[in-house]
């Protein structure tokens, strides 16, 4: 199992440090980097910013927001990106939720398995050159023929070559229609709150999408990459309360309060009351006791806090589990030192 570095996306202000710890993260010898986005900074920039200081760790995204770009515009990022790098980006995505995708891109979040779809069907075609691009579905038509179309449009064929035609797409998926697509036409699976105590239920979903017709991948070259903590500390207790706001934001607060994906996943793992009840606190104002009820084995589900013996038995758990590279988030160059045993053995 290996590691990448998860720098998410900006706050406020851009990180002070980013630069020390992706230096320290291709030092330690972490596999990948990865940036993120929502609707502030972008997810490519930083990538294309740090990446000529690196020369190993490959650059992925987690993930590219689809209503953000048309697929073609996304292609033709990713294909920058993987000749700016020589081959080593990974094209994360992911269909976000209606609050972000309506309310900040102005589009309908409807059918996203259908726009999954096609969104990467798009982006294989522009990589693979084989022919001038075109899609007849619904999402995203190509040439564009609707409302107010000149008839001008004709199909394309991207006029860079690609460096590589496989370059890896990996897909944001946390309900299993949506995992299921993951496995059927991806090239890896970037699981947000994953536990490994689910890991059979997880299975079921991607040997679905592995055993339909024309699947890309089997589960022997199929990658699941999981973010979680990993956090080497004596004080356990500390973190989990450093933690809990984080959680109750993301349970209570995220997406709509009828559409939260990620309090659907943590209603999965069979916290349905407490997250009723987070909710609640949180939609009223009262993240403070939101934060305070969010319990001790919610936050261990999907993290590895504890001392050096814990986080060791913890890590072989994910990795028996399936887990093919654990996405973390470092805060400063002294935390890859604790970390590097870890990845070293």
């Amino acid at each position: 199992m290996r590691f990448g570095l998860q720098l998410g996306y900006w706050g406020a202000q851009p990180p002070a440090n980013t630069a020390e710890l992706v230096a320290a993260a291709e030092e330690t010898g972490f596999d990948a980097v990865f940036t993120a986005e929502s609707w502030g900074s972008d997810a490519y920039t930083p990538l294309a910013w740090l990446g000529p200081s690196t020369s190993r760790v490959r650059l992925g995204t987690s993930v590219v927001q689809m209503s953000a770009r048309t697929p073609t515009a996304t292609a033709m990022a990713a294909l920058t990106l993987d000749h700016l790098s020589g081959g080593r980006h990974i094209l994360g995505l992911g269909v976000s939720g209606p609050q972000v995708v309506e309310g900040w891109y102005g589009q309908s979040f409807a059918k996203p398995l259908q726009r999954t779809r096609e969104y990467v069907s798009v982006i294989r075609r522009v990589l693979e050159r084989e022919g001038k691009v075109t899609n007849d579905g619904p999402s995203y038509p190509l040439p564009y023929n609707g409302a107010n179309a000149t008839g001008f449009g004709k199909p394309l064929k991207s006029i860079t070559h690609p460096l590589r035609k496989d370059l890896p797409i990996w897909l944001g998926a946390e309900g299993p229609k949506n995992v299921a697509l993951t496995a059927e036409i991806a090239d890896g699976w970037l699981a947000i709150y994953y536990t490994p105590r689910l890991a059979d239920m997880y299975n079921e979903w991607l040997d679905e999408g592995f055993a339909r017709a024309g699947a890309r991948r089997s589960r022997e070259d199929f990658e699941i990459a999981a973010t979680a903590q990993v956090i080497l500390t004596d004080d356990t207790k500390a973190e989990l309360d450093r933690l809990r706001p984080f959680l109750a934001l993301y349970i209570g607060g995220m997406g709509a309060e009828d559409m939260n994906f990620h309090a659907e996943v943590y209603r999965r793992m069979g916290y349905g009351e407490q997250v009723e009840e987070i909710t609640r606190l949180f939609r009223t104002g009262r993240k403070d006791e939101a934060a305070a009820a969010v319990p001790d084995e919610l936050i261990l589900d999907t993290t590895i806090i504890g001392d050096e013996a814990h986080v060791r038995e913890q890590l072989k758990v994910w990795e028996k589990a399936g887990v093919t590279m654990l996405l973390v988030g470092v805060q400063s160059v002294a935390q890859f030192e604790r970390l590097k045993p870890f990845i070293e053995s």
